[in-house]
């Protein structure tokens, strides 16, 4: 019936976006979610090879598609973690030489359901109408079978990844066959004020300390020069952005996956406008870009690149945070997502942290029960959350 691999009457594998035929699109009607349009996804496809692809489909007794969900196989390098998941590393590092489950050699395989290059709910989509908690049982078991009836690697865990907590009643249920909850870093997420029909409004909604703190940034910006990216003049920009893109990742706690720069290249091609790319030069040098995507009413923040040795003297993050709230601000949106890393110097700018939880299983029970222990102990990093607002008086 499908260009895939079938595990049931109702499971189908396939390994490329190309391969899910139209009408299974149709019958989902997700697309309006750009993260799950076939465009999207090709483009991450294309240009990170060094990562598996692969998705799910559900269908209900009459060949219908319900669900749909997106897995990545990636290679996880312990050594990369430099945060509190290091207790867990090394615990893994220990069970994996008592009970010969892992090599120092090789990395540790981990099949996740999300996105690994953003933070948020963007692996899995049902249908309305259905029973939700069952069809992500069905999702989780079926990603765990993909190991024993798809995969030719050998998978260390399979991950679930960045549920808000008003999905936590449904994908609780995990629990039940064998996952492990723990809670990471939240998304910092700013909600627009309707009243805010410019960036000057905003400024004004500000209390007078961050009020002057962001007009102070803007004034040690103004020699930045910026400009909008186009497919043209990506091809130029791109080895420059890539080493700017890894000043960055390179400071990251924890990397799930390398993102491929180039991979701009098809998103731009493929999304045109709702994708967005801004650089930043201080003279003739670059020394800083922006990305994020438009996705229904909302901005998504995704990679930056930062030229550190001028960041500080230049406010060049900063004023990459205003930009995205005026970017926001101008395109009629309504929330930003700001992404989970520097928590505080967002939340300064009006951001408020959204809880998000990860399931995490290992491949056999015995050390997937020792896991629970150790990820019962991770923690969200702490910071300071910052109220810059002024508190808005309320009209009769």
């Amino acid at each position: 019936m499908l260009s895939c691999k079938k595990k049931s009457s109702n499971i189908y594998y396939f390994s490329s976006v190309r391969e899910i035929p139209e009408n299974v699109w149709k019958e989902l009607q997700c697309t309006n979610n750009l993260y799950l349009q076939p465009a999207y996804l090709e483009a991450l496809e294309q240009n990170n090879q060094q990562i598996q692809f692969s998705y799910i489909l559900l269908f209900d007794e009459k060949q219908k598609a319900i669900a749909f969900a997106t897995i990545k196989l990636v290679d996880f390098y312990l050594d990369s973690v430099q945060n509190d998941l290091q207790s867990v590393v090394e615990w893994i590092r220990c069970i994996g030489r008592k009970l010969h489950l892992s090599s120092s050699q090789k990395p540790f395989k981990i099949l996740t359901c999300g996105n690994i290059f953003v933070s948020g709910e963007h692996g899995i989509f049902i249908k309305p109408n259905q029973d939700k908690k069952e069809i992500v049982k069905q999702l989780a078991e079926a990603i765990v079978a993909f190991e024993k009836d798809i995969s030719k690697e050998t998978i260390d865990a399979f991950m679930l990844k960045d549920f808000v907590n008003e999905s936590l009643f449904i994908t609780d249920a995990l629990h039940s066959v064998g996952y492990n909850s723990f809670n990471v870093d939240p998304n910092m997420k700013l909600t627009l004020d309707s009243d805010w029909g410019t960036f000057d409004d905003y400024l004004k909604a500000l209390k007078t300390k961050y009020r002057v703190k962001a007009k102070k940034a803007l004034e040690k910006s103004t020699d930045l020069r910026t400009e909008d990216v186009t497919i043209e003049s990506l091809k130029q920009l791109l080895p420059e952005m890539t080493l700017l893109y890894k000043n960055v990742s390179n400071k990251a706690s924890f990397n799930l996956g390398y993102f491929n720069v180039e991979t701009y290249t098809s998103l731009k091609e493929n999304l045109k406008d709702d994708y967005i790319i801004k650089v930043y030069w201080l003279g003739d040098k670059l020394v800083g870009f922006l990305s994020g995507m438009i996705n229904q009413n909302s901005l998504d923040a995704h990679f930056v690149g930062i030229d550190y040795t001028v960041n500080r003297a230049y406010a060049v993050y900063q004023r990459m945070l205003y930009d995205y709230i005026s970017l926001a601000i101008d395109s009629n949106l309504k929330t930003i997502n700001f992404g989970r890393t520097a928590s505080e110097i967002k939340s300064s700018v009006g951001a408020v942290p959204q809880d998000l939880t990860i399931y995490l299983r290992h491949r056999k029970s015995i050390p997937n029960r020792i896991l629970s222990l150790f990820l019962n102990r991770i923690q969200p990093t702490e910071f300071r959350l910052i109220k810059p607002f002024k508190i808005k008086d309320i009209k009769n």
